[in-house]
């Protein structure tokens, strides 16, 4: 596990996302290809605390070359604390982090996952479970190798299946389930 940090609050945001990772991610099979990494110690952990667009989105850049350069590290995550509180916010700067992608070269190579707080999808009731599938502690994005998504999904049986099974799973967990892998002011929204 690589993790980037600096002092005890970004120490609690780490602990707080690999608390969820493993018990909600990991356990609960939302992502099946998950725990091999985990176990590898293969993921990157970077929290994010600059206050402004532009550093966010140049920090973006510098951990898709960072993620490509370490061959000790097979994916990122980037944890959000400062900015992107509020879900539409989020949206904006997801569509930006993604023409920054493209921009950059990485389009094809590296993709982005999104998980907030307050996700929900386009089609979903705000309460429905479903949207848990996606609720993170804090705002954040997920930089997946694209090789790596496709080796994982050759030796998946129904890997289409995934998001209706996580969907369906999400709701026998219930809400109550996944507020207790959030923190305290998202639970409040609730």
């Amino acid at each position: 596990m690589d993790t980037h940090h600096k002092d005890s609050t970004t120490n609690s945001v780490v602990t707080d996302t690999l608390r969820w990772l493993d018990n909600v991610v990991i356990e609960q099979q939302f992502c099946p290809f998950a725990k091999p990494v985990r176990d590898k110690g293969q993921i990157r952990i970077v929290v994010q605390q600059q206050n402004d667009m532009a550093s966010l989105l140049g920090q973006l850049v510098t951990e898709c070359e960072h993620l490509l350069e370490q061959k000790n590290v097979e994916t990122s995550l980037l944890v959000y604390t400062e900015l992107l509180a509020d879900f539409n916010d989020y949206l904006d700067f997801l569509d930006m982090a993604n023409e920054v992608i493209e921009a950059a070269g990485f389009e094809g190579i590296l993709q982005l996952a999104s998980f907030h707080p307050d996700y929900v999808f386009a089609d979903a009731p705000t309460e429905c479970p479903s949207n848990y599938t996606n609720r993170s502690p804090y705002p954040m994005i997920h930089i997946i190798q694209e090789q790596s998504i496709s080796d994982a999904l050759e030796s998946f049986n129904q890997a289409e299946a995934i998001p209706e099974r996580n969907i369906a799973h999400a709701k026998t967990l219930g809400t109550e389930f996944f507020l207790a892998f959030l923190p305290k002011q998202a639970s409040k929204k609730q």
